[in-house]
């Protein structure tokens, strides 16, 4: 697996998310299309669920968040994004993170990036789901983010950074470790594959607008008619017939 950002239809990803440009490699520029996609492309672990395996080649991720209007988990996010960003002109780096949500010494399985843009460096990231970040977050000890009701802080725990939202500890890194194309083939390997894994044993699915998270849990559904057409309506995922019955009976799993 290599970056290939080459292969990415910018101006498809573009018009999936919204965003019309010119674009410069600026911070508003870095803003815009960062929150664009966080309410355009929904979050959701269906394949990894069903067992079907995540890949993470672009031209797989253009198929299925660009292109075939499902979403996907933070890999999938997170490098389509990034592929976008270099795109663009933006020098960014890839990280893996360790999930924290009161745990730790979890494995780095969290895909995340921080960018550069106006002389600043940035985390960014439109892949957490959860209370993850709807707009970009200046990387310094101490920096806030706020977003209507939501709240994010940025700290230091040693040697690691750690990502907060309101009073709960999202996830930490360390932005000096080389993270490679193969470090993210093994991390999403885990997630979409392991039983100990959340994303293989729980229906996951959650879309972001201006002032809500709108969850999978939060609509009453009891047909595969009505989970279709609340993934479709709600949440703008788009699915088969097959996979709404195959999905009906995991949601109080």
């Amino acid at each position: 697996m290599t970056w290939d950002i080459e292969k990415l239809d910018l101006d498809a990803y573009l018009a999936r998310i919204g965003c019309g440009g010119p674009f410069e490699p600026t911070y508003e520029t870095l803003r815009q299309v960062h929150l664009a996609h966080v309410r355009s492309i929904p979050f959701e672990n269906f394949d990894a669920l069903l067992g079907r395996g995540v890949a993470l080649d672009l031209g797989s991720l253009q198929d299925k968040l660009v292109t075939g209007g499902r979403g996907g988990y933070c890999h999938e996010h997170n490098l389509l994004f990034a592929a976008a960003l270099e795109r663009l002109g933006f020098t960014l780096t890839r990280h893996l993170a360790r999930i924290r949500l009161g745990r730790y010494h979890l494995p780095r399985s969290h895909a995340t990036l921080t960018v550069e843009a106006d002389g600043r460096t940035w985390l960014a990231d439109v892949g957490f789901g959860g209370e993850g970040l709807v707009e970009p977050i200046v990387f310094a000890d101490g920096a806030t983010a706020r977003s209507g009701s939501w709240e994010w802080r940025l700290g230091r725990d040693g040697d690691f950074w750690v990502l907060h939202a309101g009073s709960s500890e999202l996830y930490a890194f360390r932005p000096d470790e080389p993270h490679y194309p193969s470090d993210f083939e093994v991390a999403n390997f885990y997630v979409a594959n392991s039983p100990h894994s959340p994303f293989t044993r729980h229906v996951l699915a959650q879309r972001t607008t201006a002032d809500a998270r709108i969850r999978i849990e939060d609509l009453p559904v009891s047909t595969a008619g009505e989970l279709l057409s609340a993934l479709r309506d709600r949440l703008g995922i788009q699915v088969t017939q097959a996979d709404a019955e195959a999905l009906l009976p995991r949601l109080s799993g």
